[in-house]
């Protein structure tokens, strides 16, 4: 079953729209401003337009940015699908990941400009239904998961350390047998090395644990995910959970967080003998998601494209850090 089976039916007609993450490899992003006559006039956003009658997503981005900025999409990426009610119109917003183009954008309908940093987005005001996707550009395209109680936890420490240097900049601590102490001692000095390296950290499945020791979050196991009626609080810093099926894809939207791990893709050392997903059916699962998706499951640096090719946010690895 999909994660497209469990959606809420919507009752109001919804309109399609095609967006643009124009990146460039330095991180930064185009932002164009409304000119004078449309809807929100004045109002930053991320480029495109309507998806006309027959019309596939991603034909409808490439025309849309011949007509706007006079390039020509070369390679883009499915990202993630938003919908969103204006006092207008219900829109659907089906995002991608621009990373190559044919000439150089102009403003051709006169709008401004604007190359833009997820971290200093200077510019305002923006559309409100882009909210979450700047936040989701805050996260990058790896995020490692700790295995200290197999490597010992000096080996794991000069893994990480090594890892955040080479750019590293999101771990899940998850050290389900390690005794508590040690956790916390553990725990203290990863976030002391990534907080130098401007990297965040996330706890697995303890909320109060990470408040403790200064972490930037929490990582819902799929368990928790199920049980939860609302979204930890916002003092809880990014919140991430595990999923297995659409059931707890759909639960992870419904509790708005910030993003999902989905798995095992592939077969892993960790859990031998669970049943994998494949590629596939990975695919079909995160099709018109609205959340940024980690892959996981036996994979490794060069899994990255492939999870990006098919609607990605990146790959969470235990044993590629």
């Amino acid at each position: 079953m999909s994660y497209a089976s469990v959606k809420i039916v919507e009752v109001n007609p919804v309109v399609d729209v095609a967006a643009a993450v124009i990146m460039r490899p330095d991180g930064s992003f185009l932002l164009t401003c409304r000119p004078e006559g449309k809807p929100y006039s004045g109002y930053w956003e991320f480029p495109g337009g309507k998806v006309e009658k027959n019309e596939i997503p991603l034909h409808a981005l490439d025309r849309e940015l011949q007509e706007e900025l006079g390039i020509q999409v070369k390679q883009a990426y499915p990202w993630i699908t938003r919908v969103f009610s204006y006092s207008h119109a219900t829109v659907r917003l089906h995002f991608f990941k621009v990373t190559e183009w044919q000439g150089e954008p102009w403003a051709r309908e006169y709008q401004a400009l604007s190359w833009q940093f997820p971290h200093t987005v200077a510019v305002e005001p923006m559309l409100p239904a882009n909210a979450p996707i700047l936040r989701a550009l805050l996260l990058p395209s790896v995020y490692a998961i700790t295995h200290a109680s197999e490597l010992g936890t000096e080996t794991s420490l000069i893994q990480i350390e090594q890892a955040l240097q080479q750019g590293l900049r999101l771990i899940q601590i998850r050290e389900k047998s390690m005794e508590k102490d040690r956790l916390r001692t553990f725990s203290e000095q990863v976030v002391s090395r990534a907080h130098s390296f401007n990297a965040h950290v996330l706890i697995n499945g303890d909320m109060d644990f990470s408040r403790e020791i200064g972490a930037d979050g929490v990582h819902l196991t799929s368990s928790q995910l199920m049980t939860l009626s609302s979204r930890p609080d916002s003092e809880s810093g990014w919140c991430g959970a595990s999923c297995h099926n659409s059931e707890e894809l759909f639960m992870a939207e419904k509790l708005e967080l910030d993003f999902v791990i989905l798995g095992p893709v592939m077969p892993t050392l960790s859990h031998p003998g669970l049943p994998t997903l494949g590629w596939r059916k990975f695919s079909t699962l995160i099709q018109n998601y609205p959340l940024p998706v980690y892959a996981l499951g036996g994979l490794c640096r060069e899994d990255l494209q492939t999870a990006t090719e098919l609607g990605a946010h990146g790959i969470a690895m235990m044993r590629g850090i």
